[in-house]
């Protein structure tokens, strides 16, 4: 089985900037149609500068930005063509024997779901050909993918082929890991839903079909993992979802798979913990100041903090969270589990400080929070900060003034169930956009000063 980890590499914390227009060359041959020379405006766009590896400093000038429950967008195309954002991305969710959360946010395994909200975001064709149709737009997905559904790989599938279409064209799509992808590379599997052992047998068996190379199988797997799941039901040896046998098949597949060094482990260790796109902030649970500058500190105790330490930081954070989960390690000692970062109730991908109802607050707490808020953002140099993780029962909302964006809905069936709502930003303006009915057709939007 393939247990090293594919099309990893060993890189310094901080990498070289690059841009996003130069990692497309070797794509033009795939996608000669979805190359353009210049921006649909008729004029050529700035390029979109990446920082860190994976991506934590992402420079994309006159861009709007819109978030919604699992997925954030950002359009590149100039002078206001209209471009929805992505809703939350959302999962069904079944608790299994072995016994959650969203953006908005999270979409948990719900493929069907995820489609709609990429259809409603205006990034995805309509025709069942999975085609990006966003042009030169960014696309954010913050975390949870992964729990409560049963078509986890193939929506990861879909949003790398959607990524690479997108570079072809000038756009991008990131990804920012949640609490429920740390979760699975440690091995805690609680909320895996039982179809989601199955499809980890399944593409295990799909990637030994395909020689274990690790691209031509992940990116097959959107194509053909609907077929994979109706033979197997169909089959005559198939067993019910409680069969014992069938269940250790499904965990090991999964160890496999997803423990640290494993192949889909090495997949989700190409994203951020923490994603910073011009003035805003981007992470499942939330950002505290001593995850700015914690790191730094512990490296270079005799340095002043100012901005680049706290870039180093959150660099060097996202750096060793992605070194945890493709195995790697500074010595021939195992990789050290990145605790500030994925685990405890304040880490970086389980915080809930920011989402909490303010219902419940007294004063003097309100105040303590947005003061934290407040320092969190000026060690950055941002604006305000976009958040998932806690369902919101009133919808998408802001809170400290807007500096915080609570965008998880709960729209996957696993957890509210409830209607589809987008965050767009446009010069630093944010308005909610609602659809009506749950009608995609219909829509509804409240705008924010």
């Amino acid at each position: 089985m393939a247990s090293s980890c594919l099309n990893s590499l060993i890189l310094p914390p901080c990498s070289l900037p690059r841009r996003v227009t130069e990692t497309c060359a070797s794509l033009s041959s795939s996608y000669p149609a979805l190359n353009p020379t210049s921006s649909s405006t008729g004029g050529a766009l700035k390029p979109i500068v990446i920082n860190g590896d994976p991506p934590t400093f992402v420079s994309a000038p006159g861009r709007r930005i819109v978030a919604g429950n699992l997925l954030v967008i950002i359009s590149l195309f100039g002078f206001g063509a209209f471009v929805l954002l992505c809703l939350s991305l959302v999962l069904s969710s079944i608790d299994t024997v072995l016994s959650f959360s969203g953006f908005v946010g999270d979409v948990h395994g719900d493929l069907d779901q995820a489609r709609c909200a990429l259809e409603i975001a205006g990034v995805l064709s309509s025709d069942g050909q999975d085609l990006w149709t966003g042009g030169e737009t960014v696309l954010i997905q913050l975390g949870d993918v992964l729990d409560r559904g049963e078509e986890e790989i193939a929506i990861l599938s879909l949003l790398r082929s959607l990524d690479i279409q997108a570079k072809a064209q000038g756009g991008a799509v990131f990804q920012v890991n949640g609490n429920h992808e740390t979760m699975n590379v440690e091995g805690d599997f609680r909320y895996v839903d039982s179809g989601a052992f199955d499809e980890c047998s399944d593409f295990l068996a799909y990637l030994e079909d395909h020689q274990y190379n690790w691209e031509n199988a992940f990116l097959g797997w959107i194509g053909e993992s609907k077929r994979w799941r109706e033979d197997r039901k169909l089959s005559q040896n198939h067993w019910g979802p409680w069969n014992l046998v069938k269940r250790q098949k499904g965990v090991i597949a999964r160890s496999i798979l997803l423990r640290p060094g494993g192949p889909l482990a090495c997949e989700l260790a190409r994203h951020a913990v923490v994603l910073k796109i011009n003035d805003w902030v981007f992470c499942h649970g939330g950002l505290l100041p001593r995850h700015d500058f914690y790191l730094f500190l512990f490296e270079m105790p005799d340095r002043s903090i100012g901005t680049s330490a706290v870039a180093y930081g959150v660099e060097r954070m996202n750096y060793e969270v992605s070194q945890w989960m493709r195995g790697f390690s500074e010595d021939d000692t195992s990789p050290n589990f990145p605790f500030i970062a994925t685990k405890g109730f304040d880490s970086v991908v389980w915080n809930r400080l920011y989402s909490r109802d303010m219902l419940g607050l007294e004063g003097y707490q309100i105040n303590q929070i947005q003061s934290v808020l407040e320092e969190t953002l000026q060690l950055l140099g941002a604006k305000a900060m976009v958040v998932g993780h806690t369902p919101q029962t009133t919808g998408v909302n802001c809170k400290y003034n807007c500096s915080i964006w609570c965008i998880d809905v709960g729209m996957s069936s696993g957890v509210l169930n409830s209607r589809p709502e987008v965050l767009e930003i446009v010069e630093n303006k944010a308005r909610v956009i609602r659809s009506k009915r749950d009608r995609f057709s219909e829509l509804q939007a409240v705008d924010y000063t």
